[in-house]
C-alpha cells in the first residue's frame, strides 16, 4: 500500500529543483483568460514604466536644458497620462492575479480533499490526521502567495529587467558593459543560497505540521489532559515543537535575508560605481544630463527588478516544496475501489451475507493476523450477535463487510457477489451502522440525522428521531432541531449521542445493519428504550451485532463466540451456555447479574398477571 513520508529536513532528488511546481499546471490551464489578461496588463505596466525613463530624459533635456515652459507642460502632461496608464494596469494585474492565486488555491483544496476523503480507513493508520490537515491549509497558502503575488512580481521585474537593459544599452553601451559584470556575481548567491532556502522551507512545513499535529491531539483529548493534571507536562512539550519550528523558521529568513542582502548590495554597489562614471562622462561633454538621468533610472529599474527576482527565488523554492506535499496527496490512489466494470448488487436488496475462510492483517500490524479462516452465514432478516473478548475480530469482521478493507484471502459476498466485484458506494449504501463511539458532526441535529440518508425531509428526520427515542431530549434543546451540537456532539451526552446514530441509521433504512454495542452507553431506562427502537427496526432486516449486553444476546437467532481472529463457537445461548466453553465463562463474568435481574422482572411480571 502506498504511503506517504513526512521526514523533516529531507530531500529528495527531485526537491533540487522547481519541478514540483510543475504540477501546477492543470489547475492554471482553466483559466488560460484570466492568465492572459493578467499578462497584458503586467506589460503594459512594464512598458510604462519604462517609458518614465524616456520622458525624464526628454523632461531634462529638452525642457530644462532649453528652458522652454511650453515644453515642460508637455512633457509633464505626458508623465501623468503615463502614470494613469500605469496605474489602471497595475490595477488590472493587482485583480485578476490575485484572483487566479485564490481560484487556484480553491480547486487544489477541493482535489486535495476530494482525494483524501477517497482514501481507504487503512491509509490513516499510518498518517496523521494533522499533517494532512497541514498541507491542505498551510501548504496551500503557500502557494496561494506564490500564484497570487509571487509570479506576478516575478514576470513584471523579468519585463523590467529585460527591457530596462535593453534601454541601458541604447542610452549608453559602455556604461551597460560596466552594470553587467556584475551579473555573474548576483547569480551566485542565487545559486548558494536558494537550495538551502529550499531545504529549510521544506523542513520548516514539516515541523509547523508536527505542530499541528500536537494540538489537534491535545485539544481533542482535553479532558483526558485536565483529569490528569497533564497541563504542565502538554505546555512543555508544545513549547519545545514551537521552539524547533521557530529555529527552523529563523534559519529559513536568515537564508533569505542573506540572499536578498546580497544580491541588493551587489547590484546597487554596481549602480553606485556607474553613476560616478557618469558623472564624470556628463561633466567632460561625452554624454548628456538627461542621457545619464535615463541611465540610472533604468540602472535602478534593473537592479530593483534583479533585487526582487532573487527574493521571489525564496518564495519559489517554498512553493515547490509545498507543491511536492501536496503532490504526495494527490498522488494518491485508494486501494479499495470499484473495478472497472463492477457487478451490480440485486435490487431490491435481500440482506444475505456470507464470508468464506476469510483472513486479514491491518496494515499496521503485519504480523498479528486480526482474522483468519473465518465463515459464516447471515440469512436475509437474520439476527446474529458476535461475542467474544477485545481483541477477538468482532469490529474487523464488520470494517470488511462495510469494504473499510479486502480480505487477504477468502472472500465475502453480499446478496451473492464478491464485494471486490461491486462498487464500494452501492454495497455502503445497502448497509447501516451504529457505532459503539458514534460520530457526531459540527452541524444541527437534523442534519447529523440526516446525514443517514440527505435527501430526507424533515418529516422522515423527525419520524427516525421518534423511533430513536430522541425527541425527549431533542425537544429539551434551546432550538430542537436546529441546535447545533458542537464539535463531535460535545452539547450531548453519551446516550443521547448514540440515540442520534441509532435515529441516522433507522432514516438510512438498510438491508444489513451493523450494530457495534448499540446501546452499551446508555442508563437503564434509555436502553430499554432504545432497545424496542432497535428491535421494530432489525425485525425487518438482516442484523449482526456486536454485544455484550445480554437482552441483546438473547434475543439473536443465533450466536457467533470469536477469539483471536477466529469464530470457536456457535449456537445459541441455552446450548452454548451448556456447552461450557468461552462463552459460558464470558456469561458468568458478564451476564450472571442481568440474568438474575431478568429473572426477578419475569417472576414478577408473572406474579402481576395473577392478579
Amino acid at each position: 500500500m502506498a504511503r506517504f513520508e513526512s521526514r523533516p529536513g529531507s530531500e529528495r532528488a527531485r526537491a533540487r529543483s522547481l519541478a514540483p511546481l510543475r504540477a501546477l499546471w492543470p489547475f492554471l490551464r482553466p483559466y488560460r483568460l484570466q492568465m492572459a489578461g493578467a499578462a497584458l496588463c503586467l506589460t503594459v505596466a512594464a512598458v510604462t514604466v519604462l517609458a518614465l525613463g524616456q520622458g525624464l530624459k526628454v523632461l531634462i533635456d529638452r525642457g530644462f536644458g532649453t528652458g522652454e515652459a511650453a515644453l515642460i507642460d508637455r512633457a509633464v502632461l505626458l508623465l501623468l497620462v503615463v502614470v494613469l496608464l500605469l496605474a489602471a494596469s497595475t490595477y488590472g494585474r493587482y485583480y485578476l492575479v490575485t484572483w487566479l492565486g485564490e481560484r487556484v488555491v480553491a480547486d487544489l483544496r477541493r482535489a486535495v480533499f476530494d482525494r483524501v476523503v477517497d482514501l481507504e480507513p487503512g491509509w490513516f493508520e499510518e498518517v496523521r490526521t494533522a499533517e494532512v490537515i497541514s498541507r491542505l491549509t498551510t501548504d496551500t497558502t503557500v502557494l496561494q502567495a506564490l500564484v497570487g503575488s509571487s509570479v506576478s512580481v516575478a514576470l513584471r521585474n523579468l519585463l523590467l529587467f529585460l527591457g530596462g537593459a535593453t534601454l541601458l544599452f541604447v542610452t549608453n553601451a559602455r556604461l551597460t558593459g560596466l552594470v553587467f559584470l556584475v551579473v555573474p556575481l548576483v547569480l551566485l548567491p542565487i545559486l548558494i543560497f536558494g537550495r538551502k532556502v529550499r531545504r529549510l522551507s521544506r523542513e520548516s512545513q514539516d515541523r509547523v505540521a508536527e505542530l499541528g499535529s500536537f494540538v489537534d491531539e491535545s485539544l481533542h483529548g482535553i479532558r483526558t489532559v485536565q483529569a490528569f493534571t497533564h497541563e504542565a507536562a502538554d505546555r512543555a512539550r508544545f513549547a519545545e515543537r514551537v521552539e524547533a519550528a521557530f529555529a527552523v523558521a529563523a534559519r529559513r529568513t536568515r537564508a533569505r535575508a542573506l540572499l536578498t542582502a546580497a544580491v541588493i548590495a551587489l547590484v546597487f554597489g554596481a549602480v553606485s560605481v556607474v553613476l560616478w562614471l557618469g558623472g564624470h562622462d556628463v561633466v567632460s561633454g561625452r554624454i548628456s544630463a538627461g542621457e545619464l538621468s535615463a541611465f540610472v533610472f533604468y540602472a535602478i529599474v534593473v537592479a530593483a527588478s534583479v533585487g526582487a527576482l532573487s527574493e521571489v527565488a525564496g518564495d519559489a523554492q517554498r512553493a515547490a516544496g509545498a507543491m511536492e506535499r501536496l503532490s504526495e496527496l494527490l498522488e494518491m490512489r485508494p486501494q479499495i475501489a470499484a473495478p472497472e466494470r463492477p457487478t451490480p448488487l440485486p435490487s431490491p436488496a435481500r440482506g444475505a451475507v456470507e464470508l468464506i475462510d476469510v483472513s486479514f492483517h491491518y496494515p499496521s500490524r503485519p504480523d498479528r493476523p486480526a482474522l483468519h479462516g473465518v465463515s459464516f452465514r447471515l440469512a436475509p432478516g437474520e439476527r446474529v450477535a458476535l461475542v467474544g473478548p477485545s481483541g477477538a475480530g468482532k469490529s474487523t469482521v464488520l470494517q470488511l463487510l462495510l469494504r473499510f478493507y479486502d480480505p487477504e484471502a477468502g472472500c465475502i459476498l453480499f446478496d451473492g457477489v464478491d464485494l471486490r466485484r461491486t462498487d464500494p458506494q452501492e454495497l455502503r449504501a445497502r448497509i447501516g451502522l451504529v457505532a459503539q463511539e458514534p460520530t457526531i458532526f459540527a452541524a444541527d441535529v437534523a442534519e447529523n440525522i440526516r446525514y443517514g440518508r440527505p435527501d430526507a425531509d424533515d418529516a422522515s428526520v423527525r419520524a427516525a428521531a421518534e423511533a430513536a427515542h430522541a425527541m425527549e431530549f431533542i425537544e429539551r434543546l434551546p432550538d430542537g432541531f436546529t441546535s447545533q451540537l458542537g464539535e463531535r456532539g460535545v452539547r450531548l451526552s453519551g446516550g443521547q449521542r448514540q440515540r442520534i446514530a441509532i435515529a441516522r441509521a433507522i432514516l438510512r433504512d438498510p438491508a444489513l445493519l451493523l450494530l457495534d454495542e448499540a446501546t452499551s452507553a446508555l442508563d437503564a431506562e434509555s436502553e430499554r428504550l432504545v432497545q424496542a427502537a432497535l428491535d421494530r427496526l432489525m425485525a425487518s432486516r438482516t442484523t449482526l451485532v456486536i454485544a455484550h449486553r445480554l437482552a441483546t444476546v438473547l434475543k439473536a437467532d443465533r450466536i457467533l463466540v470469536m477469539d483471536q481472529g477466529a469464530i470457536v463457537e456457535s449456537g445459541g445461548h441455552e446450548e452454548l451456555v451448556r456447552a461450557g466453553g468461552l462463552y459460558a465463562r464470558l456469561a458468568a463474568l458478564q451476564f450472571d447479574s442481568e440474568i438474575r435481574s431478568q429473572k426477578s422482572e419475569v417472576r414478577f411480571a408473572a406474579q402481576s398477571s395473577d392478579f
